[in-house]
């Protein structure tokens, strides 16, 4: 037996208003405000280029999420879109519902799927939704995600262009920005585009160190300094000898700093360490840094100068040994506000893991902690003593559980030849097992 499903009078509606464009376009005014969601949609599906940018200038609401409609870019939708806003703007009596937020990121789905009976002035999906609404002011603001590699995709370089234009009259915010292996040219021009308060993460990945920092770096300073952002500078560098040190010139603290895979000179971690910029620490990860014996002295006074603030630390696979390790204890001891710290894939004895233990065991706040398994639980060849380990791991735990109850706690050896996984050991269960 079939169902019947009828179409409802709401569809008839819009499906009349799209095949009757030009008069839909002329009457925008006198349109029930409810079939503005799904008069706009079935125009965005149909690639209706002319109807779209007459609704965009008349939106009722104050919020328009396009970017849930476009799952893929696509710079023709785009600039009819942006065409619209440009209609907005240059009209000389501005409507009291006037669009405020044009949102291009892909989601709040739920706007066009259900809008029947609710208050879209403002989309309350998430809190960033809400402080973006909360922020009104009399500019447009556009809100988008943005992720650049070697080049300007299409859309991109439309967008761009397009708010670079009109710097004056449209704030351009990013909630993420994510600049991966591009030129220097172009992330300039990115952040010259971008006010600095405007965007609230950005993640940097370069190889290209010296020239990086040089041009970049100020704009780095003004970022933070504007508050509440998050900058990760993620320096990747295979072949050191290409640039002679690591100078970062910030104005302003940063919170996040992130530099993996490479090797740190002595020079390159002193100058770290005596930089204002990083005085403000929150997260701090090294993680892959090969640190020579003359700059982990450097990278304890950086641990000093942070203590007040050092939240994350990160050190996994730096090649540590024993004496790196016994010479950074004193200034971890002091780092009182650290939550997290991750020492795996380093080669640290029983015995100065122990003593490891024992300088974090008086850090109240921690709730996650990663460390390496002994060297003892290794044989020769480099394979896992799997019942060393699981004898020594509880002795190790203990001495945490003296001063603290440990929250989350790991003791991670290399790969488990039996399965090839990472092996951990269970601190709840007290035994070792491989990690799937």
């Amino acid at each position: 037996m079939s169902i019947y499903n009828p179409i409802t009078l709401e569809e008839l509606a819009v499906q009349s208003l799209l095949r009757n464009e030009a008069s839909t376009i002329s009457a925008l005014e006198y349109l029930p405000i409810n079939l503005f969601p799904p008069v706009f949609k079935e125009a965005f599906i149909g690639r209706h280029m002319e109807l779209l940018k007459a609704m965009v200038a008349a939106w009722p609401f104050s919020y328009l999420p396009v970017g849930a409609l476009m799952k893929t870019p696509d710079v023709e939708l785009l600039q009819a879109v942006l065409d619209g806003v440009d209609i907005l703007q240059t009209q000389e009596v501005h409507p009291s519902w006037r669009l405020g937020i044009l949102d291009l990121r892909n989601m709040n789905q739920d706007f066009w799927d259900v809008w029947a009976g609710r208050d879209w002035n403002c989309s309350t999906e998430t809190e960033s939704n809400e402080q973006v609404c909360n922020e009104l002011r009399q500019d447009l603001k556009v809100v988008t995600e943005l992720s650049l590699s070697s080049h300007l995709k299409e859309h991109q370089a439309c967008l761009l262009h397009w708010a670079q234009q009109r710097k004056d009259c449209v704030q351009l915010c990013c909630v993420k920005m994510k600049i991966c292996d591009s030129p220097i040219e172009i992330i300039k021009e990115v952040l010259d585009i971008f006010p600095p308060e405007n965007i609230e993460e950005l993640e940097l990945y370069t190889n290209q160190v010296q020239p990086f920092l040089g041009r970049i770096a100020p704009h780095l300073g003004s970022l933070v300094y504007h508050g509440g952002v998050t900058v990760i500078v993620d320096l990747i560098v295979m072949d050191s000898s290409q640039y002679p040190s690591v100078d970062i010139c910030l104005k302003s603290p940063l919170e996040t700093l992130i530099i993996t895979l490479c090797h740190l000179s002595q020079s390159d971690v002193k100058q770290l360490s005596q930089c204002q910029g990083l005085c403000q620490l929150r997260h701090l990860n090294f993680s892959y840094v090969v640190l020579s014996s003359l700059g982990v002295p450097h990278l304890r006074v950086l641990l000093e100068n942070t203590a007040d603030t050092l939240q994350t630390l990160e050190l996994v696979g730096c090649w540590m040994e024993d004496s790196h390790l016994s010479a950074l204890l004193p200034a971890l001891s002091l780092c009182s506000h650290l939550t997290t710290v991750n020492f795996c894939d380093n080669k640290f004895s029983t015995a100065v893991l122990k003593k490891l233990l024992q300088s974090v065991a008086n850090l109240s706040n921690m709730t996650a902690e990663f460390y390496p398994a002994p060297l003892e639980c290794y044989d020769p060849p480099g394979s896992v003593l799997v019942e060393k380990f699981a004898q020594l791991c509880p002795e190790l735990l203990d001495i945490l559980c003296a001063k603290r109850q440990p929250k989350t706690i790991l003791f991670a050896t290399d790969v488990c030849l039996e399965c090839c996984t990472r092996c951990f050991y269970d601190t709840e269960a007290r035994f070792c097992q491989c990690w799937q």
